[in-house]
C-alpha cells in the first residue's frame, strides 16, 4: 500500500474544455487591442487578467462556468453603439490651431489703439490748462471711441477663440494699416508736447520782455534819483560841514577808534598766548627795555604795536595808497575841493556796513587799504607763527579772514581808522597828526598817560616810555597823546 499517496492530497484537474476557452479568449484579446489604441494603464489591466488566467493557483471545485464567444469583427452595414460612437467622435474631434496673419493684425490693432488712447488722453490733459472747454468735449468723445474700440477686439479675440474659422467681417485692417495708425498717434503725442512747449515759451518770452521793459524805466528812476542826489549831496555840503566838521564829532570818532583798536589787540594777544608765545619778549621787541609798572602793562606795547602801525600815512590824503603826488595834512595848503571830495567819501563810507562793502567791491580803496594794513600788521613770519598752532576747527589757514572774529575786528578797526582819515581831510585846513618819541619829558598839554595814573603834576620828573595813540592838532586845539611814562610807582 503506498502511504505517500494516501497522506497526499490531489491537485484539482481543469477540464479541457475550460483550458480551450482560456486559450481562445486570450488570443482574441491579443487581437482587440492590437486593433484599437488604448491607454497604458488598460493594457496593464489586461495583463494581470491574462497573469491571473495562466497562474497555477487553485481553484474552487464545484463551479458552474459560463463560455463567453468572441467578438466577431465589425462589417461596414453593422450598427455602432452609442459608446462606441462617442470613442469615434472624440478620437476625430481635434483643436484647430488660430490664424497667425490674422493674429498678428488683431495684435497690431491693439498697439495701435492704446497708443490713440495715450495720444487722446494727452489732449484731454492738454486741453485742462488751460480750460478749453470745446477741446475738452473732443478729447472726451475721442477717448470713448477708443475705448469702443479696444471692447470690439477684445470680442473678436473671443471669438477667434471659440471658432478659429471666424474672421469674415473683422474690424481691423492690415498689419501695415496698424503700424501706420500707432505711428500717427505718436506724431499726436509729439505735436501736443510741442505746441505746450512752445507756449510756454512764449509765455516766457512775453514775461522777458516785460521785465527788461520794467528795468529800463527802474534805471532811467535811478539815474534821475543820482542826479538829484548828488546836486542835493552837493548842495548840502555846506551844511554838512557846519554839522561834521567839529572838534567834538573828530574827538567822538577817535574814541571809536581807539576802541576798536583795543578789541583788536586783545583779539591779537590771545592768538599769540595760543600759539605758546613769550609775551614779555615779544613786548621787549616792540618797545625794549622798557621797566613797566605792573607785569601786565606790557599789553601797552602791542596796543601801541597796532595803532602806530595802522596810523601810518595817515598825513597823506592817499593813506599811502598812492605812490607819488600825496598831500602832506600837516598844514601845506588848503585845497576846498579836496575838502570836499574826502568829505563825500566819508558819507559814503558811513552809510554802508564795511563787511559787505569788502565782499560786494573787493578792489575798492578801502579793501586795498585793508590789505594793506594787514601786511604791515601781521608779516608772514608772524602770521604762520600765530595760526599754525591753532585746530583746524578754529581756523582756515588760507588768509587773514580765516578766523571770524579777527577778520571782524581788524575790520572794523580799519574802518574806523578810514572814517577818521577822511573827516580828518574834511577840514580846513587838514588835521595834523603827532607823537611823542621816547625820553621826553612828560607834558600834560599835549600827552596823556595811558594808564591814567599821572594826574596831577609830580614832583618828579617823568619820562615817555613810548607813544600808544598819536594825538592831534585841529586848528589850535590839541587832542593829547596817550603815552605810557617810566617812573610812576604802582599803588595797587
Amino acid at each position: 500500500m503506498d502511504t505517500t499517496a494516501s497522506t497526499t492530497p490531489k491537485q484539482p484537474q481543469i477540464s479541457e474544455m475550460f483550458s480551450k476557452f482560456a486559450l481562445a479568449f486570450k488570443t482574441k484579446t491579443f487581437e482587440f487591442f492590437a486593433d484599437e489604441t488604448t491607454n497604458a494603464d488598460e493594457i496593464s489591466d489586461a495583463d494581470e487578467g491574462f497573469s491571473l488566467l495562466d497562474s497555477a493557483e487553485d481553484f474552487i471545485p464545484d463551479q458552474k462556468v459560463i463560455i463567453l464567444k468572441p467578438d466577431q469583427p465589425l462589417n461596414q452595414n453593422q450598427v455602432i453603439l452609442p459608446q462606441q460612437e462617442l470613442t469615434v467622435k472624440k478620437s476625430e474631434t481635434q483643436i484647430k490651431p488660430l490664424n497667425t496673419q490674422l493674429v498678428n493684425t488683431l495684435i497690431s490693432s491693439v498697439f495701435a489703439t492704446v497708443s490713440s488712447f495715450e495720444a487722446s488722453y494727452l489732449q484731454l490733459q492738454t486741453a485742462h490748462v488751460p480750460f478749453n472747454e470745446e477741446s475738452i468735449t473732443v478729447a472726451d468723445k475721442a477717448l470713448v471711441s477708443v475705448l469702443q474700440r479696444l471692447s470690439d477686439l477684445k470680442q473678436v479675440y473671443k471669438d477667434l477663440r471659440k471658432n478659429p474659422d471666424f474672421g469674415g467681417d473683422l474690424p481691423v485692417g492690415s498689419c501695415s494699416e496698424a503700424q501706420v495708425e500707432e505711428n500717427q498717434s505718436k506724431l499726436r503725442i509729439l505735436g501736443t508736447v510741442s505746441n505746450s512747449l512752445q507756449a510756454e515759451i512764449d509765455q516766457r518770452d512775453s514775461e522777458v520782455s516785460a521785465m527788461k521793459k520794467k528795468l529800463s524805466e527802474v534805471q532811467k528812476s535811478n539815474s534821475l534819483l543820482s542826479k538829484r542826489l548828488c546836486s542835493s549831496l552837493n548842495l548840502n555840503l555846506n551844511l554838512n560841514s557846519e554839522v561834521l566838521l567839529t572838534v567834538k564829532v573828530f574827538d567822538s570818532l577817535l574814541s571809536d577808534a581807539c576802541r576798536t583798536m583795543h578789541k583788536f589787540t586783545k583779539v591779537l594777544v590771545d592768538l599769540m598766548r595760543k600759539a605758546g608765545w613769550d609775551l614779555d619778549m615779544a613786548a621787549n621787541s616792540v618797545h625794549p627795555d622798557v621797566d613797566y609798572v605792573k607785569r601786565g602793562h606790557n599789553r601797552y606795547a602791542f596796543l601801541s604795536y597796532v595803532c602806530l602801525e595802522i596810523f601810518k600815512g595817515f598825513d597823506l590824503i592817499g593813506f599811502g595808497l598812492e605812490s607819488a603826488g600825496e598831500v602832506l595834512c600837516n598844514g601845506h595848503g588848503s585845497d576846498s575841493v579836496k575838502s570836499n571830495s574826502s568829505l563825500k567819501q566819508l558819507l559814503e563810507h558811513v552809510s554802508c556796513n564795511p563787511m559787505e562793502l569788502l565782499s560786494r567791491k573787493p578792489t575798492c580803496e578801502f579793501s586795498r587799504f585793508c590789505e594793506k594794513k594787514y601786511q604791515e600788521l601781521i608779516h608772514p613770519t608772524m602770521e604762520s607763527s600765530i595760526f599754525s598752532n591753532l585746530d583746524q576747527n578754529e581756523a582756515v589757514l588760507n588768509s587773514w579772514r580765516s578766523l571770524s572774529m579777527f577778520y571782524e575786528s581788524f575790520v572794523n578797526m580799519a574802518s574806523s581808522v578810514w572814517t577818521l582819515h577822511k573827516l580828518a581831510f574834511s577840514f580846513d585846513p587838514v588835521v595834523d597828526i603827532f607823537q611823542v618819541e621816547r625820553g621826553v619829558d612828560f607834558s600834560m598839554v599835549y600827552m596823556e598817560d595811558v594808564t591814567r595814573r599821572c594826574t596831577v603834576p609830580s614832583k618828579t620828573r617823568l619820562k615817555v616810555g613810548f607813544t600808544v595813540v598819536p594825538g592831534f592838532k585841529i586848528g589850535r586845539t590839541v587832542i593829547q597823546s596817550q603815552v605810557y611814562l617810566c617812573g610812576l610807582t604802582c599803588t595797587e
